[in-house]
């Protein structure tokens, strides 16, 4: 990502929209100028008694008060050092996010969770070939001379995998690309034995716990992962350049469920049932085999001793890189990894700002803290803009604001792990509250433009996207319990993700220069917060949920041609939710016209209750067959990428499953799964135009 353009220092100081201009110069304003101090102090005083600001008043106010120095200062001290969850580092981050809440006067707490890590004991990785003497990897992230951190950098875990299964393999590796179940299935194809083999794959396309728990079920002992330079190392590396050095190593869960694995479908609180850790490492969400990441250089030289048949070009690296080969062998893979899991503490911190009409009604906003390593842009970016806009609603606080609805700032542990208690998508709902509000916050790039050119110029197809993903920390507001959501970021994915080298130096330098961008991160979250919090009606717009519906059922269509499978009780039920998204808009357009509920605060609150929980009726108790955790219809991650988001998952796996087997069973399957989200559609629709709340 490129840096901003060169400052003179005073963009911490200066606001971010340029202020209301005065009227010009005329006699009244003259005469007003000329009255004595005090008069026009108690002038001032008198019409703020008789007409409070207006919420835009406030918004406005709000942008205004964006500070560079204020995001620098709290990203600086959250990432002193590597502070992984459950140690004591995590711990010292926690503290910071607390004195910072508390100190702008919000009543704060820390609540702590009982929940089952993982820790590296032993780990080992050497390579050996007829004819090449044994080579060992040293498994270690080298720092660069002038590094800042290189003290503390020992602090860091070693290169593991959370939840990797312990034990030892010696056998002959196997490459298969990014791992993907089509990459597997070329390499069935092709003649290609996996059983018993290590494999090799590169970082990529789908989540790494998918890669690893695709090799198992391909038959495979071990994984092998490795950084590509063509995917990590296409430019200069970091220290002079934001690439992946030669030994940078991305660390991560391969956990596939979601929270505390020894709490499966239930909270995590104290005193609570629990399953074994035995029990709980044996499920099919584990990887279930020993698994290790390595460097792009150490997964280099290990392609160098693979033999057997070229793979195809799409499977090659970059310039400069060896002729990838399928393999298996002659490389042999000797691999030890050995881990600790362990029941330990996390922490969650938890900041509440009282609304005044309806504090029953929360708005939350959150953030993970911990991290792998340091955690410069991966998460502490966003915990240093959530602690710059909580300073914002602090001065608004000062000016006389307070919310109508209840905010709640959240600080979330052991997110990395995949057990979050609860980059740029967002939820089709709020599409038209974002697509309005980027006209307002300035371009941190470009100070003639705002945030709503730059998405218009951006050739990116994910600029906006459905929030289907799993894998960060709205996935159980809106994939479980069925909250609207937005996930908002700024950039593009980065290189040095999950390595030793996202720190401070790395965001200073590359990624934010001067801080700008977590102001612009700050100022949209921030404007979102306050028209969700402040609005009397809820701005959440269903007629491009529809929208979204009727292309979700484009592609089922498409997927039907020629099986016995019909889609028309999806179309019925889409066909009612639109009728249902236009009444609603009528009736908001009709209030605006005539202002028919001045005198009628029920039909408020009936009106917002209908908004709010629409999308709760697109949930299902039983959630997705196979995966029961996800109760959303509509939205989950895709069955073999969580990080990929899925439009109507449950008819995706059924069709996938059919599509193998061929049963008259499997296409009923698939049927049954369109009648389930033509149900949660038509449920809905009932809720949203007042026929069931």
């Amino acid at each position: 990502m490129p840096p901003p353009p060169e400052d003179d220092g005073s963009s911490a100081r200066r606001p971010l929209i340029p202020p209301t201009p005065l009227p010009p110069p005329g006699r009244a304003v003259a005469r007003l100028h000329s009255l004595p101090l005090l008069v026009a102090a108690a002038f001032a005083a008198s019409y703020h008694l008789l007409v409070a600001p207006s919420p835009s008043y406030y918004h406005s106010l709000f942008l205004s008060l964006g500070s560079n120095d204020t995001a620098a200062a709290h990203l600086r001290a959250l990432t002193l050092r590597p502070h992984l969850a459950g140690t004591e580092a995590n711990a010292r981050a926690a503290e910071h996010v607390v004195s910072a809440l508390s100190s702008l006067s919000f009543p704060t707490r820390v609540v702590p969770y009982s929940v089952l890590l993982t820790y590296p004991v032993h780990r080992s990785l050497s390579l050996s070939a007829p004819g090449h003497a044994t080579t060992p990897f040293a498994l270690v992230q080298d720092t660069y001379p002038g590094d800042p951190y290189a003290a503390v950098s020992a602090e860091a875990v070693p290169t593991f995998l959370a939840y990797a299964a312990s034990g030892s393999v010696a056998a002959e590796a196997v490459y298969a690309n990014y791992g993907r179940p089509e990459d597997f299935a070329y390499l069935a194809a092709r003649g290609v034995n996996v059983t018993g083999k290590v494999v090799l794959a590169r970082y990529g396309k789908v989540y790494r716990g998918d890669i690893v728990i695709n090799a198992r079920k391909a038959g495979a002992a071990a994984a092998v992962i490795y950084t590509d330079a063509k995917d990590y190392a296409a430019g200069e590396a970091f220290p002079d350049g934001p690439w992946m050095p030669p030994t940078g190593v991305q660390v991560g869960s391969t956990f596939k469920g979601v929270g505390d694995p020894t709490t499966p479908m239930w909270a995590s609180s104290e005193g609570c049932e629990r399953v074994s850790v035995a029990e709980a490492m044996a499920t099919d969400d584990m990887p279930g085999i020993p698994a290790l990441p390595v460097s792009g250089r150490d997964g280099e030289a290990i392609l160098q001793l693979i033999g057997g048949d070229v793979a195809p070009k799409d499977w090659q690296g970059g310039h400069g890189s060896p002729v990838y080969r399928l393999g298996p062998g002659p490389a042999v893979l000797n691999l030890t990894y050995i881990g600790n899991e362990t029941v330990a503490t996390i922490q969650n911190v938890i900041s509440v700002i009282e609304g005044k009409e309806e504090p029953e009604r929360y708005i939350i906003l959150g953030n993970h803290r911990d991290a792998w390593t340091f955690g410069a842009v991966d998460p502490n970016s966003g915990t240093a803009a959530l602690l710059e806009l909580a300073q914002r609603f602090s001065e608004l606080q000062k000016k006389g604001w307070r919310p109508r609805r209840t905010i709640i700032l959240c600080n979330w542990d052991a997110e990395e792990y995949g057990l979050c208690m609860v980059l740029g998508f967002m939820h089709q709902l709020l599409l038209n509250l974002i697509s309005c509000l980027r006209r307002r916050v300035q371009n941190p790039d470009n100070e003639t433009q705002s945030l709503y050119d730059l998405w218009m110029a951006s050739d990116s197809s994910s600029t906006i996207g459905r929030l289907g993903g799993g894998g960060s920390d709205y996935s159980a507001f809106v994939q479980h319990i069925g909250i609207p959501s937005i996930d908002i970021s700024m950039g593009s994915e980065y290189a040095v993700y999950h390595s030793l080298y996202d720190d401070f130096v790395w965001m200073e330098k590359f990624g934010d220069p001067l801080f700008r961008r977590h102001v612009a991160v700050a100022s949209m979250w921030g404007l979102v917060a306050l028209r969700l919090s402040d609005e009397e009606i809820l701005p959440f717009n269903y007629s491009t949920y529809a929208v979204e519906l009727e292309n979700g059922a484009i592609d089922i269509n498409k997927r039907l041609v020629g099986v016995p499978v019909s889609s028309s009780p999806l179309q019925k039920s889409i066909a009612e939710f639109k009728r249902a998204a236009l009444q609603v808009d009528s009736e908001l357009k009709t209030r605006k016209v005539w202002n028919t509920w001045r005198n009628n605060p029920l039909k408020v609150r009936d009106l917002n209750e209908r908004l709010m929980m629409t999308e709760r009726a697109f949930t299902d108790r039983e959630g997705l067959s196979g995966r029961p955790w996800y109760k959303h219809l509509i939205y989950a991650p895709s069955l073999h990428d969580d990080y990929g988001a899925q439009v109507y998952p449950g008819v995706d796996d059924a069709i996938q499953m059919a599509e193998r087997t061929n049963t008259s069973e499997s296409w009923r399957s698939v049927q049954h799964e369109i009648y389930r989200i033509a149900r949660v559609i038509n449920q809905a629709s009932l809720v949203l135009s007042g026929g069931l709340t």
